[in-house]
């Protein structure tokens, strides 16, 4: 059973603080789920969680693997309605029974769906919804987005995304969509890096989509510099493999990241 006195403690807590650290969450949610074979959040997941803000209806934890991102969003009350989907069975029934057996008495309402991506029943849920869509390529991210798109034309969505490849191809994808970018950050994980991209189907709801990004560029402490700096010269050094290897036409890639210049922000 989920202890319930943390549950509710754990509604007041600001989980976008500064202060919440990492071991601080951890040990709430083994506190929580009583076991330790649940939860330790990777820094990806963590920083993606950071990125869902309040006054959502429904998100949707897609490629969900072994639910981890959408139980901390469930213990931490992020939406009324949290989903969890993903296309292999086994995988959706270990999360259902997860989910019956630790948070049968959360306040938010959770639903499991053993699905494509591409065919999320949105229309089924009224409300603001939030699409997430983490650990596939942007490649197949592209083919997602753009399957709810035509299934879904006019529903205003945010997506979240946070593509393990092929980020210049998703982000031109975006701008021929018209989306508007809302918030982007770089996260570094076990020696990899990664953009976590939030973005809305609304041209005018935030800045627009640029080609390699841009707030991130703009660092303001010692290690988003270091993480910055490490992304663009591994970025620059693949593209300008491939070019070398003649593979693919890269040039307008390589010299859109040529063009990236740091700002360090960081206050003296």
């Amino acid at each position: 059973m989920l202890c319930e006195s943390k549950l509710r403690e754990c509604r007041h807590w600001d989980y976008n603080a500064p202060d919440f650290s990492f071991p601080r969450k951890t040990a709430f949610l083994r506190v929580c789920f009583q076991t330790d074979t649940f939860l330790k959040l990777s820094k990806r997941l963590t920083q993606i969680d950071a990125m869902v803000a309040s006054g959502y209806d429904h998100v949707w934890d897609c490629c969900c693997d072994h639910g981890f991102l959408g139980f901390s969003l469930l213990a931490r009350n992020a939406a009324p309605h949290i989903h969890f989907v993903d296309i292999v069975p086994v995988l959706m029934e270990t999360v259902n029974q997860k989910l019956q057996r630790y948070f049968e008495n959360a306040v938010s309402a959770w639903t499991t769906h053993c699905i494509d991506v591409a065919a999320l029943p949105l229309s089924q849920y009224q409300g603001k919804h939030l699409v997430i869509i983490a650990g596939v390529g942007g490649d197949l991210m592209m083919t997602f987005i753009s399957a709810i798109r035509r299934r879904y034309p006019t529903l205003e969505l945010d997506f979240l995304l946070c593509p393990v490849r092929h980020q210049f191809s998703l982000r031109e994808h975006l701008i021929s969509l018209e989306f508007s970018m809302l918030h982007e950050a770089l996260v570094e994980e076990n020696k990899r890096l990664y953009e976590v991209l939030l973005v809305s189907t609304e041209s005018d709801a935030g800045f627009s989509v640029h080609p390699v990004g841009e707030r991130f560029w703009q660092t303001h402490t010692p290690e988003q510099s270091k993480i910055a700096s490490h992304y663009l010269s591994n970025t620059l050094n693949h593209y300008r493999r491939l070019q070398q290897s003649q593979q693919e036409s890269v040039s307008h890639i390589v010299e859109a990241y040529q063009a990236v210049k740091l700002h360090d922000l960081i206050r003296r």
